[in-house]
């Protein structure tokens, strides 16, 4: 479980009860410095005593916890986790390297397999996908920087690096009303079977759910066999292309959400251009890091009035080339890949989604039900930084 304390901004925090009565946004002065503490332990009791603790060591220093969120990661005994609407979560994650600063047993780490990505993309100071060192904060060269450890900078002579194995971290708070979503696909299943009955008898809410997300339930990727075979340790095979596997999206949508979040190489329009496009969209990955809020929802199609999530949070070290481009150029791209006036049928507005099936194109209404309630931006220190941070 996690359990903490981020003070949200007014224009960025202004939730909605599930009875959809409005509440007052929490107001705070322009001179509010903003923080998020993230509490980690396995125990749920343990987590809301160490919260509890926090929070009054916290106010000591006039420093006021404005939001708590109780979190949790349930992996099953695959060690896959399921978000709320029940499909596997987390499953697609970049592969870090750097010669010199990632090691496995010992050894370095270098770039291995279609998902690696330099680790200058998640902390600050190392070689990026454009072999720049990623920049950071800094800051002046004195004996409480030196004595924190801070480095001194390579750039910036009489200065330290702040920012040195730091990252910046975006967080969004997203709100899930799942029955609503359960509707909403039996809904275009519906409509699909009584506009073909004839070829469209398999279509039901589970089928156009599974093409909204792009996998199976079990995270399986849809492709035109049906689902992708599973690795060799049982779990669902991130390792591969989508021009090889499934270049027209018969399998899984041009669309789907874990596709417009990681193309690969599906924008490349030739199999020479592959590789190219691959490390370009690999350039704009990001380490993404999901936990649930809410109890679980026992029955999908019936709502208990009880609030439930996603607490999203992501590492990259340019926020604007990476979480931003993929939530504007691919996420919300209302042309995205050949594609016109849709956008991410998961967590984009409503609106029409299409479905490449055999010789058919289906296209379905699909309202999503997913909700921005909170979010902000952060700096994630390295240790040093947090000792140097001690002394201010």
């Amino acid at each position: 479980m996690i359990a903490g304390g981020p003070q949200w901004s007014a224009n960025t925090h202004q939730p909605t009860p599930p009875d959809g009565a409005p509440t007052q946004a929490q107001i705070t002065t322009p001179t509010t410095v903003h923080a998020v503490v993230l509490l980690y332990d396995t125990d749920e009791a343990a987590a809301e005593t160490w919260s509890a603790a926090v929070e009054a060591a916290l106010a000591l220093h006039d420093v006021r916890v404005v939001h708590r969120l109780p979190l949790v990661l349930d992996p099953d005994n695959m060690g896959v986790s399921r978000e709320h609407f029940g499909f596997a979560d987390g499953l697609s994650q970049p592969a870090p390297f750097d010669a010199q600063a990632v090691t496995l047993a010992g050894v370095p780490a270098p770039a291995d397999g279609r998902n690696s990505v330099p680790l200058g993309e998640f902390l600050i100071g190392h070689l990026n996908g454009h072999h720049e060192k990623a920049p950071g904060p800094i800051v002046p060269d004195t004996p409480a920087s030196a004595a924190a450890g801070l480095a001194p900078h390579e750039l910036a002579e009489g200065f330290r690096d702040l920012g040195l194995n730091g990252s910046y971290v975006v967080i969004r708070e997203l709100r899930q009303d799942v029955a609503a979503f359960w509707r909403s696909m039996q809904k275009g299943a519906e409509a699909i079977r009584a506009r073909d009955p004839e070829h469209s008898a398999h279509i039901d809410a589970g089928w156009i759910a599974e093409r909204v997300v792009g996998r199976s339930v079990e995270g399986h990727l849809l492709c035109p066999a049906g689902y992708q075979p599973a690795d060799r340790y049982g779990l669902p095979d991130n390792d591969f292309l989508f021009l090889d596997l499934d270049p027209q999206g018969v399998g899984c949508p041009v669309g789907a959400h874990v596709r417009r979040a990681n193309p690969r190489d599906s924008l490349a329009p030739s199999a020479a251009m592959a590789q190219t496009l691959l490390d370009a969209a690999n350039n704009h990955r990001i380490l993404r890091r999901g936990r649930k809020y809410g109890p679980k929802l026992a029955d999908p199609s019936t709502d208990d009035g009880q609030d439930r999530g996603l607490l999203f949070m992501c590492l990259n070290t340019d926020i604007a080339r990476q979480f931003e481009f993929v939530q504007q150029t691919w996420l919300l791209n209302e042309n995205f890949a050949t594609l016109f006036d849709e956008t991410d049928p998961l967590v984009g507005p409503a609106g029409a989604m299409t479905i490449r099936d055999t010789a058919l194109r289906r296209r379905v209404d699909v309202e999503t039900f997913v909700q921005l309630v909170g979010g902000d931006y952060f700096f994630l220190p390295s240790l040093p930084a947090l000792a140097y941070l001690e002394t201010l």
